[in-house]
């Protein structure tokens, strides 16, 4: 008995030394941070699924205000978190080559090749062949599909408020960016306002946009995901994305059709056509990476997710601030009728800068409810942090909480008021450039986000030129953020009402 005794505090003792060892790390460079908890460091609310860890890192920015850095753990594995915004800038952009790796995957097949999540040498090779399908000329060609799925959208929107003018904004703005995407980036033309949206796409915005835990077993026992071929990817997401290409492949033959959207430029890449001259970035090589099937599929899958869950969140929480703003809406409908008069009812790509005031909405929009509340990036080398004694070993990851900045007094005077004028030219200019990172910045930056811009601007324009919103009798003024997603996404409904307006404009916006 007193043999067992021994035995079982001998194997206690080992494992809490295990397990707590690592936690020594920061302390013994002089980090300032948290006092972990045994096993899940300092992320224990979020291995709950009671917090986001966009909230901890945000909470983490609040409370070291004097810090250029904090130290933090998630699980057993220590992480940098950054505060200063000239270190951000150096991670992000001066010294990219050290981190442009963003550490979240673990294979490198299957949708594991896809521009988000895959390696710093796989991304290079592929940013390099993917980036011009973003450019004004080729959206410029794919402008028909988003204007027709804008008018369905409408359509369907005056449809549902003569019934009920009090609206959900969020599932309203899945109706109008599924649309789009099935027209844009997955090749066909399906009515996602009337018809069920697939069920596999419920399933696999779930597998998306839900947090993996893979990812925290990653963070427990660094590199072992991966010997064990573990995947982010579930089979049957995989799946999904390889009967869709092939459907599409089949119905065109192989060759590009005259669609001109994304899945016509893929398959013009996969057979060997340069859509347009690109700038190698520093990568002679990049031309030798082979553009499979496989590949093809993973960049349809990137689409999805870049085109999908964001503009959902960022036209949802607009409309909100809209319905309790009416000033600023009024403002906004003003300038947007006068485009239209001025552009002969057009929306053209070429136009859409004119509308400075919207640009400066959206800003404020996505610097109060930044979709991605966090980056992070991960040390390709040793590399010590400018102005700082702090070292960050090669493999580590540094984190940077986009929302902590973005609720910085020092940065925005009043964070919690959605005050436009936050991007004036004026105050524009006298903020850090990285004071304001809703898509990342630097080399690998969202590459899809022009796309979103020019789709997001579609929508607000057709609806304001034709609907008003007002604050409901449900409309909350205060709300929680769902723990469980990876965007910044309401745990709540977010109702307003939307009535059509009397003095809408009556001719046709083409």
């Amino acid at each position: 008995m007193v043999l067992l005794t021994i035995a079982v505090l001998a194997a206690a003792i080992a494992l809490y030394y295990h397990f707590t060892v690592i936690y020594n790390y920061w302390r013994d460079q002089h980090v300032p941070g948290p006092r972990p908890i045994p096993i899940f460091g300092n992320t224990f609310k979020f291995c709950l699924g009671s917090t986001s860890l966009g909230v901890i890192l945000k909470e983490l920015y609040d409370d070291y205000k004097t810090e250029k850095v904090v130290g933090l753990y998630r699980m057993r594995t220590p992480c940098l978190l950054i505060r200063d915004l000239d270190t951000v800038k150096h991670v992000l952009i001066k010294d990219f080559h050290v981190f442009l790796d963003r550490g979240v995957t673990f294979s490198r097949k299957g949708l594991g090749t896809n521009l988000f999540h895959a390696d710093g040498e796989t991304w290079r090779a592929l940013r390099h062949r993917f980036s011009p399908m973003f450019s004004n000329q080729k959206l410029k060609k794919m402008m028909y599909l988003l204007k027709d799925r804008a008018d369905l959208f409408i359509e369907y929107v005056s449809e549902v408020i003569a019934v009920s003018p009090e609206q959900d904004v969020h599932a309203l703005m899945k109706k109008y960016t599924m649309s789009t995407i099935w027209a844009c980036a997955f090749g066909f033309d399906v009515d996602t306002f009337r018809e069920e949206i697939h069920a596999s796409l419920k399933k696999i915005d779930q597998a998306i946009f839900n947090r993996h835990l893979i990812i925290e077993f990653e963070m427990m026992y660094p590199g072992l995901p991966k010997k064990l071929k573990m995947d982010l990817f579930p089979g049957f997401m995989q799946d999904f994305f390889k009967n869709l290409v092939e459907k599409v492949s089949t119905e065109r033959k192989g060759v590009p059709s005259t669609r001109n959207d994304f899945m016509d430029m893929l398959l013009q890449i996969k057979n060997n056509e340069d859509i347009e001259n690109s700038k190698k970035l520093d990568d002679e090589e990049a031309d030798a990476f082979e553009i499979t099937t496989r590949v093809i599929e993973a960049q349809v899958f990137a689409f999805y997710v870049a085109g999908y869950e964001t503009s959902v969140s960022t036209m949802g929480f607009m409309l909100y601030q809209l319905a309790l703003n009416p000033g600023i809406q009024e403002r906004l409908r003003k300038e947007v009728d006068e485009y239209l008069q001025r552009n002969g009812g057009r929306i053209k790509i070429d136009t859409l800068k004119e509308l400075t005031y919207m640009e400066q909405v959206f800003n404020e929009t996505l610097r109060m409810y930044p979709i991605v509340e966090h980056l992070r990036r991960k040390a390709q080398a040793d590399y010590e942090c400018p102005g700082t004694n702090v070292k960050v070993s090669k493999g580590q990851l540094v984190l940077i909480s986009v929302w902590g900045i973005h609720h910085d007094k020092l940065h925005y005077p009043v964070p919690e008021k959605f005050n436009p004028e936050n991007f004036s030219p004026e105050n524009i200019a006298s903020r850090h450039p990285c004071a304001y990172l809703p898509f990342g910045v630097g080399p690998r930056h969202c590459i899809a986000t022009r796309f979103a811009l020019i789709q997001t601007r579609i929508c607000i324009i057709r609806l304001l030129s034709r609907f008003r919103l007002e604050a409901s009798k449900n409309t909350i003024r205060s709300f929680s953020y769902d723990p469980l997603r990876i965007p910044l996404t309401p745990a709540e409904p977010i109702y307003v009402n939307i009535f059509p307006r009397k003095d809408a404009r009556s001719n046709t916006i083409n």
